[in-house]
């Protein structure tokens, strides 16, 4: 498997980075996470550090390639969930850790995903998006419905509420899972918290992502651009982006 990644993360103008992002590859297969601490609630930073370090822990563990990538995902998103639950088990509910989370695994020449809340994953081809998650959120679904266009979301006073996440009560969230997507060499793929999709249009990441360049370098200049676009209040601003260069 021969591949490209790297990751980013940027605190913004808040006073604490409460992102975290990761990757983890090897000969067989890759896996880009990304969680987002929500900041409305106590500790979370700590619930997006506990979601990293279950989702890392699991995927070091498992044999590759995954037989069961869809079953890894809908498991080991589970288990993160319960370990964040854990974390606030003392506290009333409306105060207890939370987090959103996407994961892309990459193995065999295709792409697998998993979702909680608004973190979001991008297919990316020749500088077009041919594929993206979508948000569990009230805005989200008033899109899909076209009662909004996508101008109306970026400033909807509700563009921040998300309708499930890890932490909190115990029973298992609402998670999306999405089937086996085909792989050819070039394409990108991107893991990225609201802090990045936020200030930026869709295209605008597809185009950077697609052009010849270091992986790393797109990703840092993304980054900053949504920082800059969001001004003093931006949020914390973390991706992981893979290139897929083809099977050895």
């Amino acid at each position: 498997m021969r591949i490209d990644y790297a990751d980013v993360s940027l605190r913004g103008g808040r006073g604490e980075n409460q992102d975290r992002v990761a990757v983890a590859a090897n000969e067989h297969a890759a896996l880009l996470m990304v969680a987002d601490g929500m900041g409305g609630y106590a500790d979370g930073g700590r619930a997006a550090e506990v979601t990293r370090q279950t989702i890392l822990d699991a995927f070091r563990r498992a044999p590759h390639p995954l037989f069961d990538p869809l079953g890894f995902l809908h498991l080991t998103l589970g288990r993160a969930h319960e370990e964040v639950v854990k974390l606030g088990a003392q506290s009333p509910i409306d105060q207890r850790p939370r987090a959103t989370c996407a994961l892309c695994l990459v193995q065999q020449g295709a792409s697998w995903w998993a979702h909680i809340g608004d973190s979001r994953i991008y297919h990316v081809r020749a500088g077009k998006l041919i594929g993206r998650s979508r948000d569990h959120s009230h805005v989200e679904g008033l899109l899909r419905e076209g009662l909004i266009t996508a101008e109306q979301a970026q400033a909807h006073p509700m563009r921040n509420y998300v309708e499930c996440c890890l932490g909190g009560g115990p029973i298992l969230p609402d998670m999306a899972l999405t089937r086996r997507r085909p792989l050819e060499p070039g394409d990108a793929l991107l893991v990225c918290s609201d802090g990045l999709w936020g200030p930026l249009k869709d295209e605008e990441l597809a185009s950077e992502l697609g052009a010849p360049a270091p992986l790393r370098e797109k990703l840092l200049e993304l980054a900053r651009r949504a920082v800059r676009r969001a001004g003093a209040g931006s949020d914390n601003t973390s991706a992981a982006a893979l290139r897929w260069l083809g099977d050895t």
